[in-house]
């Protein structure tokens, strides 16, 4: 099992480029499947989730060719119309299938995903969405089986869900009726799929929390470029704050990541539009700043580890509240073996912060807790190790070899 292996403490200096979004390249690949000519997509994100989903794809008969980071699909024909258990229980996002598969086939059979390291994921938003739209939902023995066309209507979603709301959009293309969707998910992956099926010849149209969908009777072929990855993006300016560094981060959205902006910007980092991204320069020691997560716009769950690792080292207290995930506070206990001071009640933690951490042996228990860890042994004094580092390679594309660049003395063992 492979480790990273970092010796920490000093500023990181240069430029980073941001990889295309994980969080918009997993639906839009799920939408080739609406489509039965060419789908050429740029700069997809080579991770261990886009290489399970592309497995669900040759399972269905469904061809591609991946090439750096050009993805080439070919859904002409698909010939099973299902995901198979060994293969969704690598990655929850592969329910993402069933939508484009009932709105072109009217069919589809799907294992149900199982638990989540992060807390409660449920999928009764997309079950209770296509059962409302008057697609027959049955489970047996772990599996689901959705058959008939989708007839559309009015359907209001019981949380904003993002693979709930991704979902139903991909299964309303091709309904009998117009869709509108109430509460959706607003995230910037939401919107891009929306602009990524629009270019396709889809007709929908989102304003506020609500999507309407007119239906078409087919897709066209497309070339598309992924977006930049906003976690990414966000990454990398947490290790600019705990460094004390300078970077400029090329292609990262300012939009995209207004809510941590801020916040890192309240706590005394300096950042700055420049150009075709974003500068990111820290100077000084950090205060200590409270927030709580939130669905987009607020403060995203996912930057929620990151951030706090941050934090250890600020100046003053912190809290930091969960509002979206029961079991996304893993991360501290391993930061506590690097000397942060933590206290933890219920989803709210309070961090107290340390003028000093110190690097220690410390595991990854999903993408956002080992990158947090990361971050923290990059602020800490002398050598870290970070076990179980694949699952940092389910959303971050040679994390090692891009923080290598920017000065930090990291290394990939095992």
């Amino acid at each position: 099992m492979q480790k990273f292996r970092i010796i920490g403490g000093n500023p990181i200096r240069g430029k980073l480029r941001v990889q295309g979004a994980k969080n918009a390249s997993l639906p839009i690949i799920a939408a080739s499947l609406l489509i039965k000519e060419e789908v050429v997509l740029h700069d997809v994100p080579r991770l261990r989730d886009v290489s399970t989903l592309l497995e669900i794809l040759t399972f269905m008969g469904v061809e591609h060719q991946f090439e750096g980071n050009t993805l080439v699909i070919n859904a002409k024909t698909i010939q099973q119309p299902a995901a198979p258990y060994e293969l969704v229980k690598q990655m929850r996002a592969s329910i993402l299938v069933m939508g484009p598969l009932i709105s072109r086939l009217g069919e589809v059979e799907v294992a149900r995903p199982g638990g989540c390291a992060i807390g409660h994921r449920p999928i009764d938003v997309h079950i209770n969405g296509f059962k409302r739209m008057g697609v027959d939902i049955q489970e047996f023995a772990g599996t689901i089986k959705a058959k008939g066309w989708p007839r559309g209507g009015t359907i209001y979603l019981e949380e904003r869900s993002v693979t709930g709301t991704e979902n139903l959009i991909m299964g309303s293309v091709m309904a009998q009726n117009v869709t509108r969707l109430v509460n959706v998910a607003l995230e910037p992956h939401v919107k891009e799929l929306i602009q990524f099926l629009n270019k396709a010849g889809a007709k929908i149209n989102m304003e506020g929390d609500q999507v309407l969908i007119h239906p078409v009777s087919e897709l066209h072929g497309i070339e598309y470029t992924i977006g930049p990855d906003y976690i990414e993006a966000d990454t990398f300016m947490a290790a600019a704050a705990i460094t004390r560094g300078d970077i400029f981060i090329e292609g990262a959205r300012w939009e995209d990541s207004t809510s941590e902006i801020l916040k890192l910007q309240e706590a005394g980092v300096e950042i700055h539009k420049d150009g075709p991204g974003i500068r990111v320069t820290c100077r000084r020691r950090l205060k200590a700043v409270n927030f709580k997560t939130a669905p987009y716009p607020g403060f995203p769950t996912d930057f929620q580890p990151i951030f706090s690792a941050v934090l250890t080292l600020a100046e003053g207290t912190s809290f930091v509240e969960e509002s979206l995930y029961e079991n996304r506070f893993t991360h501290f206990p391993e930061l506590q073996r690097m000397g942060a001071r933590v206290v933890i009640e219920d989803r709210v933690a309070t961090i107290y912060g340390v003028k000093k951490l110190w690097g220690a042996p410390v595991m990854a228990s999903d993408a956002r807790c080992g990158a947090a860890l990361v971050v923290a042994a990059l602020g800490a004094e002398g050598e870290s190790t970070i076990d179980r580092v694949y699952h940092i390679d389910r959303a971050y594309e040679r994390l090692d070899d891009k923080l290598r660049s920017v000065g930090v003395d990291i290394e990939r063992i095992g």
